[in-house]
C-alpha cells in the first residue's frame, strides 16, 4: 500500500490555547501538494499565537485571503488519502484532521497513523531510525510548512523501507 505521509501547521499548540489547522500538507508516490485553509466560522474566538506564526510564517491575514474553505480543502484532502497509508510525525494531526472534517460537518477522510508504527513494523532500531533521520534532514525539505514537513517525513520513510522514489513533483502550493 502507498504511503502518504502528512503535516498540519495551526493557529497554536493546543497547549496554549484552542488551536484550528491553517495549513495541510501531503507528501508521497513522487508528488508533495499543500492547502492553505480558510478560517472556518465555528473557530471565531480560537487562539492565534504569535510563536506558531513566527514558526510557520503564516499570518492570519494571508489564511483569512488565500485560504480554501474547508469543505474544499477536506474533498480535495480525501480524494489524494483515499486507499493510502497515511503516516504522520505526531499524534496531533489526527486532532486537526478531526476539527477540520468537523467544520466542513463530515467525519474525517482517513486515520492517520503515528511513524512509529512504521518503525515497529520495520524492526528498526536506533540507529536505522537516526540514519532515516539524517537521511531526511539532508533532504533539502523546507521546515515549517506543512508541505516541507510531509516531504521531510517522505525522506525519513523512504529511507526507512529502503523505497527510492522520483524526486517529489509539488503539485500545488500557496
Amino acid at each position: 500500500m502507498t504511503i502518504i505521509t502528512i503535516d498540519f501547521e495551526a493557529s497554536c499548540l493546543p497547549r496554549h490555547g484552542r488551536s484550528f489547522p491553517i495549513e495541510v500538507g501531503i507528501a508521497g508516490d513522487g508528488m508533495a501538494r499543500s492547502w492553505l485553509i480558510r478560517p472556518h466560522d465555528r473557530w471565531f474566538g480560537w487562539d492565534w499565537t504569535v510563536e506558531a506564526e513566527a514558526l510557520h510564517g503564516l499570518s492570519r491575514a494571508r489564511i483569512e485571503a488565500e485560504g480554501l474553505p474547508v469543505e474544499t480543502v477536506l474533498a480535495e484532502l480525501g480524494v489524494a488519502t483515499a486507499g493510502r497509508r497515511v503516516i504522520a510525525d505526531s499524534l496531533i494531526d489526527q486532532y486537526w484532521l478531526d476539527t477540520l472534517a468537523e467544520a466542513a460537518g463530515t467525519v474525517s477522510p482517513c486515520r492517520i497513523e503515528h511513524v512509529a508504527t512504521l518503525f515497529d513494523e520495520q524492526g528498526a532500531d536506533e540507529a536505522r531510525i537516526a540514519a532515516a533521520v539524517d537521511h531526511a534532514d539532508n533532504s533539502g525539505a523546507m521546515r515549517h510548512r506543512a508541505a516541507g514537513d510531509a516531504l521531510w517525513l517522505a525522506a525519513l520513510v523512504d529511507h526507512l523501507t529502503g523505497r527510492v522514489q522520483p524526486r517529489p513533483v509539488l503539485l500545488a502550493a500557496q
